[in-house]
């Protein structure tokens, strides 16, 4: 067949055909440790393959559809996703430099598979112009409605998933065999406990009620398709997490503001914060906190049914019991209904006890159960006498750190790695000690970040009694509550910031809803969107370069 000869359309489905290669590619080349026989790799591309190729073409259309409707709204996101695609290639080859923990074959399909991929992706071309030939009937699919309608949140929450996957391949490897190394996670026991079959908590706490029986069974499920191989299966899910807080974002955003392209713009700065860059990426519990609050948030805007309340909740009780507190503010303080909140305490509290005794008959001896009291005395060692200095320094990690990463506190101690952590807590009489921005280019990121919020404050004052703020508000209290919690508790204080990272991001964009049409101010936060994956990027950076002088 001659392409050249082809009409326009016919070409634009070769070139749909073509630009899906690479999204195959890069999935069989982390498929291909799992499946090896050629038979295997001929399927998986063709079954995957397939689907990318329609979704280009797909996306071609919607984008000839856009440039000539609303070309400048096309042409910043067209921007925006240009340059998260330069920073996933600056993150590819940072991580490249780091051979003891990142495996670049995971972006590379092994040589002899090669030909066995290119005869799949030969073989998927005449299934996939058969399928496109019968579009309109995948047109009244819910699927086809669904991307249709959330096609920019689908997009952004895709490319931060790979890289969060990325990230994760490295920060997760066992060869880090503490805890405590990055902010003082507990990583090596998360690792275990979600991705291997040693789910025993040895630290025995109790705060965790039903942690595994939330959380593990997705890693199963993943883990179906990887052979039963559970790490990677962990990396996959952690960054699938990761991506769904960015799309909850996304779609909040466009729901109560309105405006695809300052929802976008929002939820990509929200990928890019050093929280999520961090949590969205590390396996602890703290992501699937911050996931389980935004489902929450978006349960509550769509008024969805009271059961849907109580699992989300339960869920968040179960992963970390302090989390229920904000499924409780949201509910109290955007639906107004005391009545209906009691039923959902009530409801959710009967649960407890039976979901606890599931976890561990599920899973045997996972942990002591909620109700054996005498295992929070190892939680003594995180608590601390509030203080003014405390105050502050919680006050910027939270306003600050959580988005704009400062050069971490690094120091030995009692392990063979050096701690990497943005927040110190005075420690056998070791002073109280901060991250910082020590460079120009960092100092001049975080003052930007400053002029936004001060900005977004202002405008909240102003319109305090000119609109519905049930929201703002709900965010705003979940910050006191948190900033309350931690002015005791906490060593690293920035391992709780997927609690509120979201919830400043949020009340920081309703408050700047009346620019969010503005293009000045679109472009602004554009800007700002590249200064931040820069510098955030060296965190990361940081995090590989230090941990690797203890590796050999």
């Amino acid at each position: 067949m001659n392409i050249s000869s082809l009409k326009f359309p016919e070409k634009r489905l070769i070139f749909a055909w073509l630009a899906g290669i690479p999204l195959s590619y890069f999935a069989l080349a982390f498929l291909d440790v799992f499946y090896t026989s050629f038979f295997g790799i001929i399927l998986l591309t063709v079954i995957v393959h397939v689907p990318a190729s329609l979704f280009m073409a797909y996306l071609f259309g919607r984008l000839q559809h856009a440039f000539k409707t609303k070309p400048v709204d096309a042409g910043i996101a067209l921007v925006l996703f240009a340059a998260l695609m330069i920073f996933l290639i600056h993150l590819t080859s940072l991580l490249g430099r780091f051979p003891l923990f990142f495996d670049s074959a995971l972006l590379r399909l092994t040589p002899d598979l090669f030909i066995w991929f290119a005869i799949g992706a030969v073989l998927s071309l005449p299934v996939f112009l058969w399928l496109h030939a019968r579009r309109q009937e995948l047109h009244s699919t819910r699927l086809y409605a669904f991307v249709e309608t959330h096609l920019g949140g689908i997009l952004l929450a895709a490319i931060f998933f790979y890289v969060y996957f990325l990230i994760a391949n490295a920060v997760n490897q066992p060869l880090f065999d503490f805890d405590d190394v990055f902010f003082d996670t507990d990583a090596k026991l998360w690792r275990q406990r979600f991705g291997t079959e040693l789910y025993k908590d040895y630290y025995e706490r109790t705060v965790h009620p039903f942690v595994l029986i939330v959380v593990r069974p997705w890693a199963g499920l993943i883990a179906l398709f990887l052979k039963g191989n559970l790490l990677p299966a962990s990396f996959v899910l952690i960054a699938l997490t990761g991506a769904l807080c960015v799309f909850l974002v996304w779609y909040f955003v466009k729901k109560v503001v309105g405006g695809s392209t300052y929802a976008l713009l929002i939820a990509a700065l929200f990928g890019a914060s050093a929280s999520q860059l961090v949590f969205g990426s590390l396996l602890e519990t703290y992501g699937f906190l911050g996931a389980t609050a935004l489902i929450f948030v978006v349960l509550v805007l769509k008024d969805a049914p009271l059961w849907t309340y109580v699992v989300t909740g339960l869920a968040a009780f179960g992963i970390t019991v302090s989390n229920a507190a904000q499924t409780a503010i949201v509910h109290l303080f955007v639906k107004r209904d005391f009545w209906q909140l009691v039923k959902y305490g009530l409801i959710s509290a009967a649960l407890i006890v039976p979901l606890s005794l599931l976890n561990n008959f599920v899973y045997p001896d996972a942990h002591p159960y909620l109700w054996d009291f005498s295992t929070m005395k190892w939680e003594e060692k995180n608590v601390f006498e509030p203080t003014l200095q405390r105050a502050n320094y919680l006050g910027r990690v939270m306003v600050l750190h959580s988005f704009v990463a400062p050069q971490p506190v690094l120091f030995k101690e009692d392990i063979p790695f050096i701690k990497i952590w943005m927040f110190r807590a005075a420690l056998k009489k070791v002073p109280l000690r901060i991250a910082q921005y020590e460079d120009p280019f960092s100092t001049f990121v975080v003052a930007v970040w400053a002029g936004l919020i001060v900005l977004g404050g202002v405008l909240f004052l102003k319109n305090l009694f000119r609109r519905d703020n049930r929201f703002s508000f709900a965010f705003l209290v979940t910050l006191i509550f948190y900033f309350v919690l931690h002015m005791r508790y906490g060593r690293d204080v920035f391992l709780y910031s997927s609690n509120w990272t979201y919830a400043i991001l949020l009340t920081l964009a309703l408050a700047w809803q009346e620019l969010s049409a503005k293009r000045w101010f679109q472009l602004g936060l554009l800007a700002f969107l590249c200064l931040l994956l820069v510098n955030n990027s060296k965190l990361i950076s940081t995090m590989l370069a230090v941990s690797s002088l203890h590796i050999r």
